[in-house]
């Protein structure tokens, strides 16, 4: 009897640039997603603007990865991800983990020629993303699906696992990575501030039907609850691009609101990304930092990314065998 082929589990993230050089294309490659700039005759002011804007916001944003070392370490956190994944299944599965990156490399169109190489039995496709948004999950599906139209890989059984934001694992994960914050000594009050601070979106997006706020809120009310914690708590947004209306408060309006309110201590916790990257050690750690010390914000603590944190990886194989004992595999017939 042959043996069965091994399963293969994809990891999706945004990506991001992996020297100060690449800032520049890694912005092309994301302002040229269908999914993120969509407009009456797109298709064909998509590339120009896209390279119009990346021209016109590389230098600042150069200036931000400058902070934390001159490139962005999610590739690096994710890889630890899918080793680590891979490791926790080694005897429950015969698997092997890849990562696909929205806007750099490996792309998702490597990672789909990596698995034309090999037979596979089946495939689980993993965003990570907790909570569903047609601007990150909904992007990296459809992306999966372009790259995959033509490729053998088109006639695997595919099971998609499109949010986990309630998942009992990842929610202990997430407490325990608020707990070890509040075991600082300058966190230790009942009048610590826990301010959760999520990727921000387009307000019109959600007035579309996009599930992303909702999913996020809900979020944050299963961890106070699990955590059991009596610290007053606020829910904002961060990472706001170009003019139009995005979700608010932001953090900073957030951070001067409790400045007035003379709280202080103030923990941020980063509730949408599940790994440390510009939006945490640079928008969180460095920049709000640095805004609430002026404010008067005296102590100041970040959660830190779940990463490869043991909790985390085994709400992740716990998805993975979830997806594939499922009864009926999920499609991609339709775009995210």
């Amino acid at each position: 009897m042959r043996k069965q082929d091994p399963v293969a589990v994809v990891l999706f993230q945004l990506g991001g640039p992996d020297s100060l050089e690449a800032i520049e294309p890694f912005l092309v490659n994301l302002f040229s997603d269908p999914d993120i700039i969509d407009f009456p005759f797109s298709r064909i002011a998509r590339a120009p603007l896209a390279r119009l804007i990346a021209a016109s916001r590389a230098r600042r944003v150069e200036e931000r990865y400058a902070r934390i070392g001159g490139k962005s370490p999610i590739l690096e956190n994710t890889l630890a991800q899918a080793r680590a994944l891979e490791k926790y299944l080694a005897g429950r599965l015969d698997v092997r983990v890849f990562v696909a990156m929205r806007y750099w490399h490996p792309l998702t169109e490597s990672v789909v020629r990596a698995l034309e190489k090999d037979s596979f039995e089946s495939i689980v496709l993993l965003p990570l993303y907790p909570q569903h948004s047609k601007t990150t999950t909904g992007s990296s599906l459809n992306e999966w699906a372009r790259q995959i139209s033509t490729s053998s890989v088109r006639d695997l059984t595919v099971r998609v696992i499109p949010h986990f934001y309630n998942h009992p694992l990842y929610l202990d994960a997430l407490v325990e990575k608020v707990e070890d914050s509040l075991k600082e000594v300058a966190l230790r009050s009942k009048e610590t501030h826990l301010v959760f601070s999520a990727h921000g979106v387009p307000i019109k997006l959600i007035q579309s039907g996009d599930p992303y706020q909702v999913q996020v809120e809900a979020t944050v009310d299963l961890i106070m609850k699990r955590g059991g914690w009596s610290m007053p708590h606020t829910l904002c947004y961060q990472s706001k691009v170009g003019a139009s209306k995005w979700l608010r408060p932001s953090l900073h309006e957030t951070l001067q609101s409790l400045a007035l309110k003379g709280t202080h201590p103030v923990c941020v916790i980063p509730v949408s990304f599940v790994s440390d990257h510009m939006e945490t050690l640079n928008e969180i750690n460095i920049e709000a930092r640095s805004m609430a010390q002026s404010l008067g914000i005296t102590s100041f603590g970040m959660v830190a990314g779940l990463n490869d944190s043991p909790k985390f990886i085994a709400a992740l194989a716990d998805l993975v065998m979830g997806a594939i004992r499922a009864e009926t595999p999920a499609t991609l017939g339709a775009r995210a």
